[in-house]
């Protein structure tokens, strides 16, 4: 018998990113092996649904009547894949671009390791030299970050391959899994969904690998750049909602005061920047949320796979890299409870 080469979809949610579109598209064009691309357009209004159309006949263009963010955008293309009957589903940012074997790199990591359900690729900035990220990782501080940002790459985390989270800008997911956890949050809209999405995985007990091999180059901050306020407003809400729906009774305990020690700290930046009503109506959007969250929270929890053990392994004790504010308020804290 044949072994049947593995289905694979690569979803882009694009927004306006006509100056940034043909660079991710055509980089799919060069992939070693073959995909359905699916651009799901949250209404854009530069013309770049149009360019799409127009210059990539083989793209499945779906052309949303409003914008749904980047949950909503990749969700919709996750269900054709699924549609389709599909084994997976890539996500890539409509400003990145993917070098020629990204793709087959992230099916062969996964095709190897049946117990992984998300494979991380190495995501680089285009200068071609500083990483962006090489996994997600979370925080006993109820934070999480992404591994190597702003680092010179000197393969330094290449053997590093067992992750807690992966970034949705370029990443495999098996379909499989997405069926038994569910897609990426709609509330969330944008920002910190693929962490909600990976630790659904982790207490699931599927894996999240690295593949070093697979690399994709990325323009951060595009999407976002011109909206003031909303990151902070995205940020105020998501990272609650992470606690609310993820965390084990057990580590509620161990996490939640430090996050609300960051959290305040937050504020207070925010005031400072002048964004103090974004931070506001980010906090009172996930207070709203909260008994959405717990019902959600009692399925996830219920579910779960994993020990409270195995879990601590995997989130990193400490503050996340180049949080010096946080840093100082820590040794502050201590001194003032002794």
């Amino acid at each position: 018998m044949v072994n049947q080469k593995p289905r694979v979809a690569v979803v882009i949610p694009n927004w306006n990113g006509i100056k940034v579109i043909a660079g991710c598209l055509d980089s799919l064009r060069h992939q070693t092996i073959e995909s359905q691309v699916i651009v799901v357009d949250n209404y854009s209004t530069d013309g770049s649904s149009e360019l799409i159309a127009r210059n990539y006949p083989e793209v499945e263009l779906i052309n949303l009547t409003k914008n749904t963010g980047f949950t909503g955008g990749v969700n919709t293309g996750i269900k054709m894949a699924i549609d389709l009957g599909l084994d997976y589903v890539a996500l890539l940012n409509n400003d990145a671009v993917a070098d020629k074997n990204w793709l087959n790199e992230l099916i062969t990591n996964a095709e190897n390791n049946l117990e992984v359900g998300i494979v991380a690729c190495k995501m680089m900035r285009m200068d071609k030299k500083h990483l962006d990220s090489t996994g997600e990782f979370y925080t006993m501080w109820g934070l999480p970050f992404p591994r190597g940002r702003n680092e010179i790459d000197d393969n330094q985390y290449d053997n590093q391959n067992v992750l807690f989270g992966a970034s949705g800008g370029a990443t495999l997911y098996r379909i499989s899994m997405l069926k038994e956890i569910g897609l990426f949050d709609q509330d969330f809209f944008a920002y910190y969904e693929d962490v909600d999405l990976s630790f659904r995985a982790q207490l699931a007990g599927w894996k999240i690998a690295f593949e070093p091999k697979s690399i994709a180059y990325h323009l951060v901050g595009n999407s976002s750049s011109g909206l003031k306020g909303f990151t902070t407003y995205q940020t105020f809400k998501n990272l609650p909602l992470i606690i609310y729906k993820n965390v084990p009774s057990k580590l509620i305990y161990k996490i939640v005061p430090k996050f609300m020690l960051a959290y305040s700290s937050f504020f207070i930046s925010a005031l400072l920047r002048r964004q103090a009503f974004s931070a506001f109506k980010g906090f009172i959007m996930s207070l709203v949320l909260i008994p959405k969250k717990l019902i959600q929270r009692h399925a996830i929890q219920k579910h779960r796979q994993i020990s409270d053990e195995y879990l601590i392994s995997i989130i990193v004790n400490s503050l996340p890299p180049g949080a010096t504010k946080l840093s100082k308020l820590r040794k502050y804290w201590l001194k003032f409870i002794g």
